[in-house]
């Protein structure tokens, strides 16, 4: 590959990870905004930039990046980051500001500043390939950049009417966010009645059905943020939450799911703070074996290690013993490394 054609890749590489990272902030702002016109433009957006990574990538493969290990390794590297650097973001998302209204707002706020750095991310990406000659890149970064620039000024149209929600709930008291009406809330309702429906015909049905929707990524996550940021202790996985010291309330995390350990995060953060909590909480916060992995009875993990190779079993095995520690479970892991 050519000394231009790797700068190509390099900036490709770059918008690709900023996109793959939006995806994430997306969902986590989507999970706790309410019905309305800025969800709208943050769902249409979200369904863009899904679109935007795929373009990426297909263009990524034209140009053969996919044959070089060094730029397939630095590719999934910014990748990676771009969405530790969103994950990292949606607890903030969800618990900044005084109320709802005000934490839509700031969100709708850092968008901007996103698609800012968006948009110049593509004109650069633009002007280089124009100057090497590459047109087919080109004319994908200006086509990308056409619908960054159209949601920031999407979100600079809306943001006027956050601000009154802001006044009528700060100063005025007439709140205007309904948690009741956030994106999460929206998911975690459809689960419900797809469930309740699938219940009627078979109960294990109906299981599979609660399972599959949380197998969206990020949803699991953002459905475990939010319902902390507004649960009750009542609300919580741990009992008498509130009553527990740092140091009993870390014994008892390891046995929780990610979606739990996200309500314990965002609950924590938003009342006590306690360091030794939040900090044995990010230790445990980490990718399931596969999507759904925590839904999952320990029949289930065994029956699906059986077909599974050594670097699965391998990750079961690490992800287990960090959790629940289940020796069935521990057992089928090791037996198919043996096999292996």
């Amino acid at each position: 590959m050519s000394r231009s054609e790797q700068k190509l890749v390099q900036y490709l590489n770059e918008a690709h990870a900023m996109e793959e990272g939006l995806v994430r902030d997306l969902q986590s702002q989507i999970a706790m905004t309410p019905r309305g016109r800025y969800r709208t433009a943050l769902e249409t957006h979200l369904r863009e930039t899904r679109d935007h990574a795929k373009r990426l990538e297909a263009r990524l493969r034209d140009l053969g990046s996919g044959g070089n290990p060094l730029q397939a390794v630095t590719g999934t590297a910014q990748t990676v980051l771009g969405q530790a650097f969103a994950v990292a973001k949606m607890p903030l998302n969800l618990v900044r500001g005084s109320g709802g209204e005000e934490r839509v707002l700031k969100n709708a706020k850092d968008s901007c500043a996103a698609e800012a750095l968006e948009i110049a991310t593509y004109d650069a990406l633009e002007r280089l390939a124009r100057a090497l000659g590459d047109e087919d890149t080109a004319r994908l970064a200006a086509s990308i950049r056409g619908d960054e620039e159209k949601m920031l000024d999407r979100i600079r149209r809306v943001i006027p009417a956050l601000v009154d929600d802001v006044v009528r709930a700060e100063i005025k008291g007439e709140r205007t966010y309904d948690p009741a009406e956030t994106g999460a809330a929206d998911a975690v309702r459809d689960v419900a009645a797809a469930t309740k429906d699938t219940a009627r015909k078979a109960t294990s049905s109906a299981k599979r059905t609660t399972r599959q929707a949380r197998k969206v990524p990020g949803a699991a996550n953002a459905e475990g943020l939010v319902k902390g940021a507004l649960a009750s202790e009542e609300d919580l996985p741990i009992p008498n939450y509130d009553s527990l010291t740092a140091d009993e309330i870390v014994a008892k995390l390891p046995s929780l799911s990610q979606i739990d350990l996200a309500k314990i995060e965002a609950y924590e953060r938003k009342h006590q703070g306690r360091a030794t909590v939040l900090n044995r909480v990010s230790a445990l916060r980490s990718d399931e074996p596969w999507p759904g992995y925590d839904e999952m009875t320990a029949e289930e993990i065994a029956a699906r290690l059986r077909d599974s190779d050594d670097e699965l079993a391998k990750n079961v095995r690490a992800y287990e013993r960090a959790h629940k520690g289940r020796s069935s479970v521990l057992d089928a892991a090791e037996r198919e490394l043996a096999h292996a």
